[in-house]
């Protein structure tokens, strides 16, 4: 089963020591039931990083693209509970991308994540995307692996600063967006090194210097989740 919906928002940040405990149950109590109970909410996933004890790592999957422009999301961005009002300003170096899926293979909830921010060299974007599309459909078969996906931002034109923007300060925000899920850890390590390392993707058509993150499974909810409390 592929990602769960036609886009995404795909978003980076770090929260201090200090604030990790309170994080973690704003996030999972408050937080992840507020965003499962807005119409076209398909599932959202929470990931700590394993390589700095201050990373995070979230992902909405959404059921169509115009999700993100609906009343029922903007209502909530620029009506944050008083919980939320004083959690967001924690957010600290906050990459947000609203995204469209254009490769999804594989699917569930694994252990193992991986993100790969990269961008396309200049008049190269339709040549990398079939390259990454091919890859990442044999990569998710991969013994090891379970999922393989392609996320481009696609920010709404409509798109202004809401209230929960407000308070967190400017984002920032990804182009292309690869996404590599599994249960082995060792696996995935040496699919980064190739065939998804700086150099094989420069030759696809990537520029130099892709971000990588490695992450593990904090938490999950489904809008049934939320229906069954």
């Amino acid at each position: 089963m592929p990602l769960l919906g036609k886009a995404a928002v795909a978003m980076w940040w770090s929260v201090r020591a200090e604030q990790r405990a309170e994080f973690g149950d704003w996030h999972s109590h408050e937080h992840f039931p507020e965003r499962m109970s807005i119409a076209g909410f398909r599932r959202g996933s929470r990931w700590a990083s394993t390589e700095n004890a201050e990373g995070f790592f979230v992902l909405y999957e959404l059921a169509q693209y115009d999700v993100l422009t609906s009343k029922g999301y903007l209502d909530r961005l620029n009506a944050p509970t008083p919980w939320s009002t004083k959690m967001m300003p924690h957010h600290l170096g906050m990459v947000r991308s609203q995204c469209r899926i254009v490769a999804s293979f594989g699917g569930g909830v694994a252990t193992s994540l991986a993100t790969i921010r990269l961008s396309p060299q200049a008049g190269r974007d339709t040549e990398l995307q079939a390259h990454l599309a091919a890859t990442l459909e044999a990569l998710a078969q991969k013994p090891g692996l379970t999922g393989a996906h392609l996320l481009l931002t696609d920010t709404p034109r409509t798109s202004a600063p809401t209230t929960e923007q407000q308070i967190r300060g400017k984002d920032g925000a990804a182009d292309w967006i690869v996404l590599l899920s599994g249960y082995d850890a060792d696996v995935m390590e040496a699919v980064i090194a190739s065939p998804l390392s700086s150099g094989a993707l420069g030759a696809l058509g990537a520029r130099d210097h892709p971000t990588i993150g490695r992450y593990r499974l904090a938490f999950t909810m489904t809008p049934q989740d939320v229906a069954a409390v």
